[in-house]
């Protein structure tokens, strides 16, 4: 179906007529190609971009949201009449619509997400009795994010994010901090929404891994100190029954 409207474009070309074979002649071969853009954003949006050129003179352009050719030069309408000209944007409109539905249709399969990493940290504090908590966003695709400190269930107002920025393999990275007062950052925690993520945020809470430290030295030591008693009384045992 491209072929149609690009054999079409071809009478639109100055020196294309045979009368003007003398001056092609004279000027060599002219070379006219048509560049497309299309974007995809989802399965129901698209936007279709189109120019021509004359070697490396644009002189054709193409709006999508109106479904017209645009003729940037007096000439660029070529030899065409209205009636000829009107069907051969006719023509390309059909291929556009044509052409986004059987993208649209397998779209998906075109789609392109990365999962985000997300890890805590502690910055230089930016004053005395305070602490900077820095929430760490990486390896994401696309670019849209959203990432808060929150309180609970709650967003904290004074939640400060830094520029989106590229890594080296195209994927993203942003930083995300919160200063608060030393003793108050209990039940905070950082929360990440990604279209990746099919709505699954990550949640990542303040403090845990001293939690679990906390958890595992309440479940060893006791039991330490338990193998100490065993092991004394079991000597003890023993050196009473040596001594009988």
């Amino acid at each position: 179906m491209l072929l149609l409207p690009l054999l079409l474009l071809t009478d639109l070309i100055p020196g294309a007529d045979n009368k003007r074979g003398h001056e092609h002649a004279l000027h060599g071969p002219t070379s006219f190609h048509v560049i497309q853009i299309s974007s995809f954003v989802n399965s129901t949006w698209t936007q279709n971009q189109g120019s021509g050129w004359l070697e490396d003179l644009q002189i054709h352009g193409w709006d999508s949201d109106s479904g017209t050719a645009i003729f940037l030069k007096p000439w660029s309408k070529g030899n065409f009449s209205d009636a000829e000209l009107t069907e051969v944007v006719e023509a390309f409109r059909v291929y556009f619509i044509g052409f986004s539905r059987q993208i649209q249709d397998r779209v998906s399969e075109f789609e392109l997400t990365l999962k985000p990493e997300a890890w805590l940290s502690s910055g230089p504090p930016p004053l005395p009795g305070h602490l900077l908590l820095v929430c760490h966003v990486s390896g994401f695709y696309p670019k849209p994010v959203w990432v808060m400190w929150m309180r609970g269930e709650q967003e904290h107002p004074e939640t400060r994010q830094g520029d989106i920025l590229p890594n080296a393999d195209g994927t993203w990275y942003l930083r995300v901090t919160l200063d608060v007062v030393a003793g108050e950052e209990a039940n905070l925690n950082c929360r990440v929404k990604h279209s990746s993520l099919g709505g699954q945020d990550i949640v990542l809470h303040w403090g845990h891994p001293t939690y679990t430290m906390v958890i595992i030295l309440a479940i060893i030591l006791p039991t330490f100190i338990l193998l100490i008693c065993l092991t004394l009384w079991y000597l003890r045992r023993r050196s009473y029954q040596n001594i009988q």
